[in-house]
C-alpha cells in the first residue's frame, strides 16, 4: 500500500467514518489492515523490544513498542523498577518472552488507525493453561505497529471468529446497534456496573468476585479503603472488536481505576517498594493508588439467551500514587 498522491496536497480532508475510524481522501478502500507477513514481524519487533525493557528495566526500550492501556501498565512497570535500580535496589533477572504457535486475525479495515490480533502460547504459561492475546494498532503507513491491549485468555474460551472466503476478519462498529453492548458503552456501562452493580455483565473474577473482593476490603480492620472507576475510550485507549461465528463480538475495552487506602489513627500504612517508587508526595496517612486496564470480552448479540457480558480477561497494573 502506498499513500495516494492527494495526501501530499497542503490541505488534507478528515472524515470520522460510522466505526470512529479517521479517513483520508483516498483512504476509504476496505482492505486487509496487514499482510500476515507485515504482522508476524510486528510481533517479533514487540518482543524483541519488550524483553530489552524488561532485561534493563528500562521504558525507553519498549516506548514505540506498546500503547493504550497495556502499554500504560508496562511503561510504569519498568518506570518503577528503574528507580529502584538507581535506588540500589537488586531486581530479578526475568525470563525472555517467547511466543509460539501463532494466530494471526486480521480485519479488513478503512481508514486510520488499522489495528490486528494475535494469540500465541507462551512461555510465561508452560502448561498451555492461556493464551498470550494482543491487540496490535498502528495510525498511518509511516508508523510502528503498537500493541495496545494484552488479554490472557484460556483455550477454551478463545472464540471462533467470522471470516470471509480470503480468511479475513470483520471488525466490529464501535456503535453496532446488534450487539447486546456497542464496544464504545463497555467501559461506561463496565463502571457503572463496579459502582452498583446490577445486570448485564456475567459473574465471574472481574465481576462478582471483584465487588465481592472491595466489600471486604472495605472493612478491613484498620484501613479504610475508597473505590473510584472511570471509563477510558478515546484514542489509543478506544475499543475494538471483532465478529465471532456466532454473531457476536469478541471485544478489548480500557478503564482506569483508583484505590483510596487511609490508616486508622495511629497505624502506618503498608508501602510497597513499586508503589513507593512511583508515588508523589508523603504517605503520612494515606495513600492513593491509580491502575489502569483493559479488558478482554465476549459480548452476545442484543437479545441473545442470557445477553451478557462475558469478561475473560482483565489486565491491570499500578501506573501511579500520591500519599497524603
Amino acid at each position: 500500500m502506498s499513500r495516494p498522491a492527494a495526501a501530499a496536497a497542503a490541505v488534507t480532508v478528515l472524515a470520522v467514518t460510522a466505526s470512529g475510524c479517521v479517513t483520508v481522501h483516498g483512504e476509504r478502500e476496505i482492505v486487509p489492515a496487514a499482510t500476515e507477513a507485515e504482522a508476524a514481524e510486528a510481533l517479533k519487533d514487540f518482543t524483541k523490544s519488550y524483553n530489552a525493557a524488561e532485561a534493563k528495566a528500562d521504558p525507553a526500550e519498549d516506548a514505540g513498542r506498546v500503547t493504550g492501556p497495556f502499554g500504560a501498565v508496562k511503561q510504569a512497570s519498568w518506570k518503577a523498577g528503574s528507580i529502584q535500580k538507581k535506588d540500589g535496589a537488586a531486581l530479578k533477572t526475568p525470563t525472555p518472552l517467547k511466543l509460539s504457535d501463532v494466530n494471526y486475525t486480521i480485519p479488513k479495515q478503512a481508514g486510520w488507525p488499522r489495528w490486528f490480533v494475535t494469540d500465541s502460547a507462551s512461555n510465561k504459561f508452560q502448561d498451555g493453561s492461556f493464551r498470550w492475546v494482543m491487540v496490535f494498532t498502528r495510525d498511518g503507513i509511516a508508523e510502528k505497529w503498537e500493541a495496545s491491549y494484552l488479554a490472557f485468555v484460556k483455550p477454551g474460551d478463545m472464540p471462533e471468529f467470522k471470516k470471509d472466503k480470503d480468511g479475513f476478519a470483520e471488525p466490529v462498529r464501535a456503535d453496532d446497534p446488534k450487539l447486546a453492548v456497542a464496544p464504545e458503552n463497555l467501559s461506561k456501562k463496565y463502571v457503572s456496573y463496579l459502582k452498583g452493580g446490577g445486570k448485564g455483565f456475567a459473574d465471574g473474577s472481574y465481576t462478582t468476585d471483584w465487588l465481592a473482593e472491595r466489600a471486604k476490603n472495605e472493612k478491613r480492620l484498620g484501613m479504610a479503603t475508597q473505590y473510584v472507576d472511570e471509563p477510558q475510550n478515546t484514542g489509543d485507549f478506544a475499543p475494538v472488536g471483532l465478529r465471532t461465528k456466532n454473531g457476536g463480538a469478541f471485544a478489548f475495552f480500557s478503564t482506569r481505576h483508583f484505590e483510596k487506602r487511609t490508616a486508622s489513627e495511629g497505624l502506618n500504612l503498608r508501602i510497597s517498594d513499586d508503589v513507593r517508587a512511583l508515588m508523589k508526595g508523603d504517605a503520612k496517612g494515606a495513600v492513593t493508588l491509580e491502575y489502569a486496564a483493559g479488558q478482554a470480552a465476549t459480548v452476545p448479540l442484543k437479545g441473545a439467551n442470557g445477553a451478557q457480558v462475558q469478561i475473560l480477561n482483565r489486565v491491570q497494573g499500578l501506573t501511579g500514587a500520591k500519599g497524603e
